[in-house]
């Protein structure tokens, strides 16, 4: 199925307490929490953005959990069992209750798994055979009867799970959203479409509940569901969330007391590393997140399809200074990444090292090397018969990143391409996501934040059918390769399978299909007194739960 990439690049979160000082805040027990854009929707079948995801795990919880060094951990599955041919995963429910005060059942997980598929939305891929191979979840996403689904419920404390084919890392897709429980006899109670659209049509079995939210406002706020299973271990009272665009503004309230902690870009790292004092509470890490242009090759598009033109993309790509981007425009961390995997991801199980750790290794078609790139642009003018392109830039403006980083982009391309002229379109996130899926675009600037921790997150996005960015490019050979990675040949060979994927990268960049740009970073302010906040490269990227507020 088709898959939508997880909100925008450098989506700003910041977390601070609405009450001023260290000393209020502590007193309080309570935060709150800015997000960058405003959330798509609060149904797991529906969410598509970061934010989205976010909110819906600080209320909701499924099978599993990530601790605090991202492993995989119980959660409402007490424990769980697998079949010898890794086929059947057998999960075992602890006593958990929804807010409501009725028990967390495997009926659930059923209900919800199976209405995911049934709606055929963007994250119902993730069920199917290029992630989960949960049985006949593609088929029941193309219309098949729901009840064939591969779950079940033997008991109300008994979720089984039947697969296609094994997946190595099946539990730790469990942390995901798309596989949480929805309570049926709750959803059945609500008007036709309101689902998640306010607190009396949200029903939560995680650590917080929801007591205000209306779609599309800048302000949500949560607090402690006393009904969750593990509330004696949650701190802190809630916190609300803020939708505010600008981390300048956030600065300005960490450095006078207001802002707890806040997510920084830009110039303001290199501001707060010049400031002795505040410098000590400055953290950085990597989020996982891809960025990337993704070229509309649609030979029908509005610009006579110049982009299906693999040199022209190749040039593109070759006249980009990913260094400099990074030092000069990003600014917060993040690393200039020339392979389709991000950075400081997806770990090799036998030898712990980074799938992407090569950064080397497709050098021949993703560089700075303007020679080069002139060389794919004269032989892009020679095979299309044209000497001047102009093209299309779309960026969301939601944050106050992007006009930066696209204006950086411009100027390069322009400057090193004579005769590539670059149009920045810049527009509001819903705009943007309408206009990337919808083909009306030519270059797009986008951020993919990992879904779960393998190489595969990335790679299915590029398949015929893999996602609803699509760049309008198919490869058999690639297409293949994927297959025998998920539910082919290569699914129970580690070692194979890896370099297989490899292999695959190796196609994708020689046609240039994207041009990577860099792994994104998080630069935090963390005041000394706020400590817990749980960070995670894949999935869900925040979790509030562990948090404590000391004075």
């Amino acid at each position: 199925m088709k898959k939508i990439f997880t909100a925008l690049l450098l989506l700003v979160t910041m977390i601070f307490t609405g009450c001023g000082g260290s000393d209020s805040a502590g007193n309080s027990g309570k935060l709150s929490v800015m997000l960058g854009s405003n959330i798509v929707s609060l149904d797991s079948a529906q969410a598509i953005d970061v934010a989205s995801f976010e909110v819906i795990a600080d209320c909701m919880e499924g099978l599993m959990q990530l601790d605090s060094e991202g492993k995989t951990i119980p959660a409402i599955a007490e424990s769980f069992d697998v079949s010898e041919d890794g086929k059947t995963y057998t999960f075992h429910l602890r006593d958990a209750k929804w807010a409501n005060g009725d028990p967390v059942t495997a009926d659930d997980f059923v209900f919800a798994w199976r209405r995911h598929c049934q709606m055929s939305q963007e994250y119902s891929y993730i069920m199917g055979d290029t992630v989960a191979c949960v049985k006949n979840a593609d088929a029941v996403i193309k219309g098949a009867d729901p009840k064939t689904l591969g779950v079940s419920a033997p008991d109300p404390k008994t979720f089984v799970v039947e697969l296609d084919a094994p997946v190595s890392f099946f539990p730790s897709l469990m942390v995901f959203p798309t596989f949480y429980p929805i309570n049926e006899k709750f959803y059945n109670s609500l008007t036709a479409g309101s689902y998640g659209t306010s607190p009396d049509t949200f029903l939560s079995n995680g650590a917080f509940v929801l007591s205000e939210y209306i779609p599309g406002a800048a302000n949500i706020q949560l607090k402690k569901n006393d009904s969750y299973w593990n509330a004696d271990n949650i701190s802190i009272d809630g916190f609300q969330y803020q939708v505010v665009s600008s981390s300048d503004n956030a600065l300005t309230s960490f450095k006078n007391g207001t802002i707890n902690v806040v997510s920084i870009g830009g110039n303001q790292v290199e501001h707060v590393k010049q400031d002795a004092q505040l410098s000590k509470n400055l953290k950085t890490f990597s989020s996982g997140e891809l960025n990337y242009l993704s070229f509309n090759q649609d030979p029908k598009n509005h610009h006579a399809g110049a982009l299906s033109n693999v040199n022209l993309r190749l040039a593109i790509s070759n006249a980009i200074d990913r260094e400099s981007l990074v030092d000069n425009y990003v600014v917060n961390g993040a690393k200039a990444t020339y392979t389709a995997v991000p950075l400081d991801f997806a770990p090799n199980a036998k030898t712990g090292k980074f799938f992407a750790e090569d950064q080397k290794q497709f050098s021949d078609v993703v560089s700075f090397n303007v020679d080069k790139a002139r060389k794919y642009l004269e032989t892009a003018k020679s095979e299309l018969g044209k000497d001047e392109f102009a093209l299309n830039l779309i960026f969301s403006n939601d944050g106050d990143s992007n006009t930066k980083i696209v204006q950086a982009i411009k100027s390069q391309v322009e400057e090193n391409l004579p005769g590539v002229k670059i149009n920045l379109q810049p527009m509001p996130k819903a705009e943007y996501l309408s206009n990337v899926t919808s083909n009306n675009y030519d270059l797009a600037l986008v951020g993919w934040v990992p879904d779960y921790n393998d190489p595969m997150t990335f790679l299915t996005l590029w398949t015929t059918t893999g996602c609803e960015i699509a760049e309008h490019w198919s490869n058999a050979a690639y297409d293949k390769i994927i297959d025998d990675c998920t539910t082919g040949s290569l699914v129970e060979d580690y070692e194979a399978r890896w370099n297989a994927l490899y292999d695959a990268e190796e196609i994708l960049l020689d046609n240039a299909v994207i041009a990577p740009l860099y792994t994104s970073a998080n630069s935090l302010l963390i005041a000394p007194f706020v400590t817990g906040i749980d960070f995670h490269v894949a999935g869900v990227s925040r979790v509030f739960k562990n948090v404590k507020l000391t004075k």
